[in-house]
């Protein structure tokens, strides 16, 4: 049988001594691997598991529901979340009511970057949005991500170094494993007919994309906020609220992003 990977998350109720000792013991006793175990969010601990046997993984589940010193908080196969969480103890924070928006802050670039790794790489078309105030690491964190899923990636428009605007591709970037990168105020308010014949061309590609200023760009074309599969927010704290009202048309303070 195929080996699968499981998930385990449980709130300690009483901290008696041998607690995590007997855990592993029983998985021990049942063949299950234990491959990660971490403290998650400051008062429950992850476990990422292996097992040839669904057999066995039912048999643990069980006996879990008879431990009186634990709560049993999540038991499933991982989801990237999951497997973000168990590696940085913390949960990425998600949106109550729109489960597609992802929030950051400044000091939580790392768990972006992992993040934003693992949805490059998605195949086919996947749009990303990133919504964040100026110099708060929006661009670099792009960039990061795709050095880390080991992506070639493409500056449509940005501002990160000078102001880029592209209006064709090379033949080696017309490839579908590429993370293409547009600055939604550049490429709507600051740009050429070529240009944006050029965003709309790479919109049609089955690749990653990522639109910073994604509400700008929405307002300025005929893209939707639905049309993006996924939207991250990136703060300096968590009180910043992100506003474009200093925006101006041909200059604003978004020009380092």
């Amino acid at each position: 049988m195929e080996e699968k990977e499981w998930y385990l998350e449980y709130q300690i109720l009483n901290n008696r001594p041998g607690l995590l000792g007997d855990i592993s013991s029983l998985l021990g006793m049942l063949s299950i691997n234990i491959v990660t175990i971490n403290g998650v969010d400051d008062k429950n601990r992850g476990m990422l598991m292996r097992s040839h046997s669904d057999d066995h993984i039912a048999r643990f589940r069980a006996i879990l529901d008879k431990i009186d010193s634990i709560a049993v908080m999540k038991f499933r196969q991982p989801r990237l979340r999951d497997r973000l969480a168990i590696r940085h103890g913390r949960y990425i924070e998600r949106d109550a009511d729109d489960r597609k928006t992802f929030r950051f802050i400044r000091s939580e670039l790392g768990l972006l970057v992992d993040f934003m790794a693992e949805l490059y790489k998605q195949d086919g078309h996947y749009l990303v949005g990133i919504r964040g105030m100026p110099r708060v690491g929006k661009t670099e964190s792009i960039v990061a991500a795709s050095v880390c899923a080991s992506k070639r990636w493409s500056f449509i428009s940005s501002t990160l170094l000078r102001q880029t605007v592209r209006t064709h591709l090379s033949e080696e970037e017309v490839n579908n494993d590429h993370i293409f990168i547009i600055d939604g105020i550049v490429s709507t308010m600051r740009s050429t007919e070529k240009h944006r014949l050029l965003v709309h061309d790479v919109m049609r590609m089955p690749a990653v994309k990522v639109v910073e200023h994604p509400d700008i760009f929405v307002r300025e074309t005929e893209y939707e906020l639905d049309d993006f599969d996924c939207m991250i927010e990136l703060r300096n704290d968590e009180g910043e609220k992100i506003s474009y009202d200093v925006l101006e048309s041909g200059f604003s303070s978004f020009d380092i992003s």
